[in-house]
């Protein structure tokens, strides 16, 4: 039988590369710069300058996106490829979470908001994860950006209208990421729960890839709907949290919650006593438009509290702008 707790921590150990780091405030900055970067790239064989950063520790990850992967075989080559050269653990991963969005053939083929509106939602859930857990496994991949765990809020919301959300109900959402969490990481591959802290009442066409948006829920019902899904997760050891790139002026006026301390540091770690990793969205998000260069975005999320930056361009040119700006 599975060690969880053993795996977990081994999950931890393969992004942070067994680098002690304190329990809440400072610990991005434990890290060194290079190793707090998912890089991305593009076609399907990585490029020499990227094996040449992993082979001197300068990795945290990699993504994989559709027009990475030929085949689950030739993901797998690829990702031994990584490992070798790396002296240190790395993070790879896609994101496999059911119905359009899988970026690995295979499934699983039901939605979120097919298995939120099941009979049985944890095993529907369980079902969803068991599919996800056997396509990565396939693919020689570590880590699911999976569960999504935003509370939609009317039919055709942004998240509900490409079924990316379980439900309208966060003890529903909550009952999925508990049962998807606990299959996904029983079966060694780790969850990331996402887009914290939710993004479910984002209207139609309020995607933060692509322009700002602003959520303008309350304080009470962000922590008492959105927030909701996200402690359940924290309680069944979800290994991972991304940040949305969202503002929330609720709880802080200014900043997308992925560069708030105040949503990093005082609800996600402190409030919720998540333990984990904090991995950013896309940095090059549209949402982040009025931060400038990758650097500047990099400073802010990482004087947040966010311990990797998912840098999914295509460039690893991009990764390295980041991870220059930290040193």
């Amino acid at each position: 039988m599975l060690d969880r707790r053993r795996f977990l921590t081994s999950v931890s150990a393969a992004a942070l590369g067994a680098v002690a780091l304190p329990a809440v405030r400072g610990r991005a900055a434990a890290l060194p710069a290079g190793r707090r970067i998912i890089y991305s790239y593009k076609g399907t064989q990585p490029p020499a300058e990227l094996l040449t950063l992993a082979s001197k520790s300068q990795v945290g990850g990699v993504i994989f996106f559709a027009d990475n992967i030929a085949s689950a075989q030739q993901v797998a080559e690829v990702a031994a490829e990584l490992r070798k050269a790396s002296p240190v653990p790395l993070l790879l991963t896609t994101d496999q979470e059911g119905g359009q969005v899988n970026r690995l053939p295979g499934g699983p083929t039901q939605s979120n908001k097919q298995v939120g509106a099941a009979g049985d939602v944890a095993r529907a859930a369980d079902a969803q994860a068991a599919g996800a857990a056997h396509v990565l496994a396939a693919a020689n991949l570590d880590t699911d950006l999976a569960p999504v765990l935003d509370v939609y809020r009317r039919p055709g919301d942004f998240l509900d209208q490409y079924g990316r959300s379980y439900s309208d109900r966060p003890a529903v959402v909550g009952d999925c990421a508990e049962a998807y969490i606990r299959t996904l990481q029983g079966n060694k591959i780790s969850a990331c729960a996402k887009h914290f802290p939710g993004l479910g009442s984002a209207p139609a066409g309020a995607n933060t890839d692509e322009k700002p948006v602003t959520i303008t829920s309350s304080a009470q019902e962000l922590t008492g709907v959105d927030m909701v899904p996200f402690a359940r997760a924290i309680r069944a050891g979800v290994a991972h949290v991304m940040m949305s790139w969202a503002v929330y002026p609720a709880l802080d006026a200014n900043r997308p919650a992925g560069m708030s301390p105040v949503i990093v540091q005082n609800h996600l770690r402190q409030r919720l006593g998540f333990r984990g990793l904090i991995i950013s969205d896309a940095l090059e998000a549209g949402a982040l438009a009025r931060y400038g260069s990758t650097g500047n975005r990099a400073i802010a999320a990482n004087q947040a509290g966010i311990d990797l930056l998912c840098c999914s361009s295509r460039d690893i040119e991009q990764g390295k702008e980041a991870a220059q700006a930290l040193r």
